[in-house]
C-alpha cells in the first residue's frame, strides 16, 4: 500500500491531468465548464472517485455525469499516459455539490448583513469615495 504522501500525490497528479483534458482535449460540448473538485483514489488503487461541479450547478449534473461516464476510456486512457502506476484506477464520477452551496451561504450572509446593518453598505462605499483625487493612470478618459 501507498504511503499518505503518496496518496495525496496521486490524487492531486490525477486531478490536474482529468483539469487540463476537460479543458483542452475534449470536445464534447456537455463537458464545457466543468471542473474537477476532488480527487480520491483508493488505498488499493481500484478506484479512484472523481468529484466534478459546473457553474451552471445541478441542473446539468446528470448530463455531465452522462458525458463523463462515456469519455471515462478515454481520461482513464490519459491518466494511464500520465501517471506510472501498475495498473490504472476505474474511475467513478460524482457531483460535488459543495461549490453550490459555498455560493448559496455567501448569499445568505450578503443578504443577512444588508438586513442587518443597512448604513454598513453606504459607509463603505464613502470610505471608498473620500474625495481624493485619483492617478493619471486610473483615468478612464486616456484610452
Amino acid at each position: 500500500m501507498p504511503s499518505s504522501l503518496r496518496m495525496k500525490r496521486i490524487n492531486d497528479r490525477m486531478k490536474e491531468i482529468l483539469s487540463t483534458v476537460l479543458l483542452g482535449k475534449i470536445d464534447d460540448p456537455r463537458l464545457a465548464g466543468v471542473m474537477v473538485t476532488d480527487v480520491r483514489v483508493d488505498r488499493e488503487l481500484d478506484f479512484a472517485n472523481i468529484y466534478v461541479s459546473a457553474l451552471e450547478g445541478q441542473e446539468r449534473a446528470k448530463e455531465i455525469l452522462d458525458a463523463l461516464q462515456r469519455a471515462k476510456g478515454y481520461l482513464r486512457f490519459e491518466i494511464s499516459q500520465e501517471i506510472d502506476l501498475r495498473v490504472t484506477p476505474r474511475l467513478r464520477f460524482y457531483w460535488d455539490p459543495t461549490p453550490e452551496k459555498a455560493a448559496r451561504i455567501d448569499d445568505l450572509l450578503n443578504e443577512w448583513q444588508r438586513e442587518e446593518h443597512p448604513l454598513l453598505e453606504d459607509e463603505i462605499e464613502e470610505e471608498f469615495d473620500d474625495g481624493v483625487e485619483q492617478p493619471d493612470c486610473f483615468d478612464e478618459d486616456d484610452e
